[in-house]
């Protein structure tokens, strides 16, 4: 322009410019809205579903709606199968005929319904909460469309959670659900733990609530000094049963999750749920914002949480050095007041 500047009049010059700002900020407004675009043209929408309530399940959706609640960019809606399955496999249908963007299948088997589910397609899966991804079939050549966050818990923690306080234990008594894959795959490993290094322990499955308290009896029946049970959703759900009939007799339960604790069970070296929620809330928020979900591959859980519960050791007359308690929080006071979530 400036190189031909005397040969036109300032007339010409004004109304080139005039036309040359339009266009700069016709292309600016473009640019903004390419590189910021699916933020500013479509609000990406994200389902997060349950297979029932109890409080480790509540606290991660909690916590995961919460986190992505701060983005005004995406839409969070929940679901919940309150324990039944075919009305799990109808939600995430449902979901899927809407055409939501991104599931978040919390526990194992709401990400094996969804992996059924969105079979074929390529819609994002972020599950929560899946003990063991690999042998719930979550990983592999037809799994590209899904990641997430596990909440594997190493086996060695478990028996050394159990010998801190109980250094003269004899035998352990392992508690699961056996439709469970989560939970099947943490006491598959634990007891591998308890061969390799001649640990005795005996072992109990249940198919359903109703038979959790006859499994409780038969095991201590059998002389175990402990009872452990990992991330399991239908025990957790149920722990009033579950500690009634241990403390009854004066045997500690050990749990795989905090919220295990703040529902009566004893300790745990076991999940933060919290932190779980955040880090699957994190994985949503980068595929919202244009990463690939192969490019983002399944996390374990990164902060471990030790809990204790005084009120239950107070419930099954526990005596224990107080060095055992070290390194460990009090989740819930001997009267009660629970620190849980606050």
């Amino acid at each position: 322009m400036r190189k031909f500047k005397k040969f036109v009049s300032t007339a010409i010059i004004a109304a080139m410019a005039g036309t040359l700002c339009l266009t700069g900020c016709g292309s600016n407004s473009s640019s903004e809205s390419s590189t910021g675009s699916s933020k500013s043209e479509k609000q990406v929408t994200v389902a997060v579903v349950q297979p029932m309530s109890h409080t480790s399940l509540d606290q991660i959706r909690d916590t995961i709606t919460s986190e992505l609640g701060k983005d005004d960019n995406i839409k969070v809606v929940t679901d919940n199968a309150n324990g039944d399955t075919a009305a799990l496999s109808s939600i995430i249908e449902n979901y899927k005929s809407e055409g939501v963007d991104i599931v978040v299948p919390i526990a194992t088997s709401t990400a094996q319904t969804a992996k059924s589910v969105y079979d074929g397609e390529d819609t994002p899966i972020v599950f929560a909460a899946v003990s063991d991804p690999e042998a719930a079939g979550l990983t592999g050549e037809d799994c590209a469309n899904i990641t997430g966050v596990s909440n594997n818990i190493p086996a060695d923690e478990i028996v050394k959670l159990i010998a801190n306080f109980q250094p003269d234990y004899k035998k352990i008594g392992f508690l699961y659900t056996s439709s469970e894959t989560n939970s099947v795959s943490t006491i598959t490993a634990a007891k591998k733990y308890c061969d390799d290094n001649n640990i005795a322990y005996e072992e109990s499955s249940i198919s359903n609530v109703s038979e959790l308290q006859t499994a409780v009896e038969s095991l201590i029946s059998k002389g175990v000094d402990a009872l452990y049970t990992g991330n399991d959703n239908t025990i957790a759900s149920a722990m009033a049963t579950y500690t009634d009939a241990a403390y009854a007799k004066k045997v500690p339960i050990y749990c795989g999750a905090d919220s295990m604790v703040a529902d009566g069970g004893f300790a745990t070296v076991g999940v933060n749920y919290v932190q779980l929620g955040k880090q699957v809330a994190d994985m949503v928020e980068k595929i919202a914002n244009g990463e690939k979900v192969s490019d983002i591959p399944y996390e374990t859980i990164s902060d471990y949480a030790k809990y204790v519960n005084m009120q239950a050791v107070k419930q099954f007359g526990g005596n224990f050095d107080k060095k055992a308690f070290e390194g460990f929080d009090v989740l819930v006071e001997e009267d009660g007041t629970s620190h849980f979530n606050k």
